[in-house]
């Protein structure tokens, strides 16, 4: 087998046939990496909270562009009952799933002592159990085949803390822990599970930090935007989605295939610090 990067590439068939479920990727991340995988062949399950017109519109342009199967989903992944349904529907439509991005997650920032409980319980529900109840139920699908990818997105915030977001990270130190163990357990079965880490990365995620942030200095959203960054990361840029998608594409190759149980910082030097 030829495992060159540049030959797997060159006809955009290198996931042909395979079926990838990519969570939070109306936009974002998520959305890049939903395009990454579809050019190079992969029938795509977009997911997220938009309204069914956004998601059935961009089901269509997926569809359009790159020739392949496309289904959307809006289940609310804090939900498991709704994980149970989307799962179904996946193997009713598609029979397999191959790849799995557990990039869906949301922000809140407190100190401890005012954090709202509502607010922990969701993050935790939606950054950690959601790729648990996922993963649960994705591998063995993957195991039948003898290929499968598990990528979830964590977070710099996987690798060290920052004030005022203890249940963020939490989860995301969590999300590393799961990736561990389940990369442990699927090593034997043609099965890789991978974590990245993305410090500062352009996404809608940061708006309401950065906008908070020019409030308390008192300054505009481009030097809020450069003193968070710089705050906390060596180098004064943040990363594109589409930087973190082909990351997430070289993982899903099988190139890729003796890498799992990692945790990828993509962070401008943040933790080498």
């Amino acid at each position: 087998m030829n495992l060159s990067l540049a030959n797997q590439f060159t006809d955009n068939l290198a996931l042909k046939e395979k079926v990838a479920l990519i969570t939070g990727s109306t936009s974002g991340i998520g959305l890049a990496t939903a395009h990454l995988l579809a050019e190079q062949g992969a029938n795509i399950i977009i997911h997220g909270l938009v309204p069914i017109s956004e998601g059935l519109e961009l089901k269509q342009q997926f569809e359009d562009k790159y020739g392949v199967k496309v289904m959307f989903s809006d289940a609310n992944i804090a939900e498991s009952e709704q994980i149970d349904l989307m799962m179904l529907n996946i193997k009713n439509t598609f029979k397999q799933l191959d790849i799995v991005v557990n990039n869906a997650g949301i922000q809140y920032t407190e100190t401890i002592e005012n954090f709202p409980r509502e607010k922990w319980n969701a993050i935790i529900a939606i950054n950690l159990s959601a790729a648990f109840h996922i993963m649960q139920q994705a591998l063995p699908l993957m195991k039948e085949r003898k290929w499968g990818r598990v990528i979830n997105v964590a977070s710099v915030h996987g690798l060290v803390g920052s004030a005022k977001k203890s249940a963020y990270v939490a989860a995301k130190h969590g999300l590393v822990g799961l990736t561990k163990v389940a990369a442990i357990e699927e090593a034997a079965n043609g099965v890789t599970i991978n974590a990245i880490c993305p410090g500062w990365v352009e996404t809608p995620l940061i708006n309401n930090q950065i906008a908070e942030l020019a409030k308390q200095q008192g300054t505009n959203i481009t030097e809020a935007k450069h003193q968070l960054i710089t705050n906390k990361q060596p180098l004064p840029a943040m990363a594109t989605p589409e930087q973190i998608g082909n990351l997430i594409l070289f993982l899903c190759t099988d190139t890729a295939r003796s890498i799992t149980g990692a945790s990828l910082p993509i962070d401008g030097a943040w933790t080498s610090q």
